[in-house]
C-alpha cells in the first residue's frame, strides 16, 4: 500500500502545466520550419505538367475521339465534294469547341483567385493545359488524317484545306474571344465558333 501511495504522490508531483506562450511559440516555429523546407523544393516544370494532366478531365478527349470516329464513318458514306467540305468544316469547329469547357472551367468554378495565389501564374497554368491539349490533339488528328488517307484515299492536301485550316481559324476565334480584355463567357466563344462554321 505504501508503494501505491508513493507512486500516486510521484505522479501528482510530476504533473506538467503547459505554458501557453511556449506552446504558441513552438507551433509558430514548426510552421516556419515547414514553410522554409517547402520553399526550397519547388515543382519542376515536368511535375507541374504531370499535375495539370491529372487535373484535366479526360472525357473531352474521349468526345474528340468519338467525333473523329463519327467523321471517319461519315466520310465512308458521303458522296459529293460539297457535302464532304461541309462535314469537314463543321467537324473541325466541333473538335475545337470540345476544348473550351476544360480550359474555361476555372472561370466556371470561380477558382481564379486560388490559381492566382499559386507559385505558377495563370498564364503558365493555361499554357500547360493548352500544351497538353495540343499534344493529344496533334496525335489524334495525325492518326485520323493518316488513316483517312490510307483507307479512303482522301488526299492529305484536301484534309489540310478542308479540316485543318477551318480548325485553325476556329481555334484563333476561340482563343481570341476567351483571351480578350473584355469579359466574355465560354458561351460567346462557342457561338462565334458555330457562326464561323456556318
Amino acid at each position: 500500500m505504501n508503494l501505491e501511495k508513493k507512486l500516486k504522490d510521484y505522479n501528482q508531483s510530476r504533473k506538467i502545466i503547459p505554458n501557453e506562450k511556449k506552446v504558441t511559440e513552438t507551433i509558430r516555429k514548426s510552421i516556419d520550419a515547414y514553410c522554409s523546407v517547402e520553399q526550397e523544393r519547388l515543382l519542376t516544370y515536368w511535375e507541374f505538367l504531370w499535375i495539370q494532366l491529372r487535373l484535366i478531365r479526360k472525357r473531352w478527349w474521349l468526345f474528340q475521339i468519338l467525333l473523329l470516329l463519327l467523321l471517319w464513318a461519315a466520310l465512308a458514306s458521303v458522296q459529293g465534294e460539297q457535302l464532304l467540305q461541309r462535314i469537314f468544316g463543321v467537324a473541325a469547329s466541333l473538335f475545337i469547341i470540345l476544348i473550351i469547357p476544360e480550359l474555361w472551367k476555372s472561370q466556371t468554378y470561380q477558382s481564379m483567385e486560388i490559381e492566382a495565389t499559386s507559385y505558377y501564374s495563370l498564364r503558365q497554368i493555361y499554357a500547360a493545359k493548352m500544351f497538353l491539349f495540343g499534344i493529344v490533339d496533334i496525335v489524334l488528328i495525325t492518326f485520323f488524317c493518316v488513316s483517312s488517307a490510307i483507307t479512303m484515299g482522301i488526299l492529305l492536301s484536301q484534309l489540310l484545306i478542308q479540316f485543318i485550316f477551318p480548325m485553325t481559324v476556329t481555334t484563333a476565334i476561340c482563343f481570341g474571344i476567351l483571351c480578350s480584355k473584355y469579359s466574355f463567357s465560354e458561351t460567346a466563344a462557342i457561338m462565334m465558333c458555330i457562326t464561323w462554321s456556318a
